[in-house]
């Protein structure tokens, strides 16, 4: 086989390949929002752009001193694998940080945090 016919053998069987979407997935609505200041929530609630990796996938909210509050582990719907939550005890007044961690069906891992305030 000539270069040529290596090189267009090559590159044919390359696009025709198809190749894994590298997605990564990020909050689109959060129950309580960002920088809200709300009643105190039974639970946090975070909707994802695409479908989670349960296993990997959490959800934590800490108190101003930066003590974790949910003693519950968080859980991804079955029926809704883009909807992260976690269960709340009952909580003072002050700000809360929800921290988050969000792994893709495909592995690709992204993590950030958002506050809201209780009255």
């Amino acid at each position: 086989m000539n270069i040529k016919r290596f090189v267009t053998a090559l590159t044919l069987s390359l696009a025709l390949t198809p190749l894994a979407a590298l997605a990564h997935v990020f909050p689109q609505k959060q129950t309580p929002g960002a920088g809200a200041t709300v009643d105190a929530p039974a639970k946090v609630t975070i909707a994802f752009d695409g479908p989670l990796e349960p296993a990997f996938s959490s959800l934590t909210v800490t108190d101003a001193a930066g003590k974790q509050v949910n003693s519950e582990k968080s859980t991804v719907d079955a029926q809704h694998p883009d909807v992260a939550s976690v269960a709340l005890p009952a909580l003072a007044a002050g700000k809360y940080t929800v921290h988050w961690v969000a792994v893709a069906s495909d592995g690709h891992r992204t993590h950030g945090d958002y506050s809201f305030n209780v009255k």
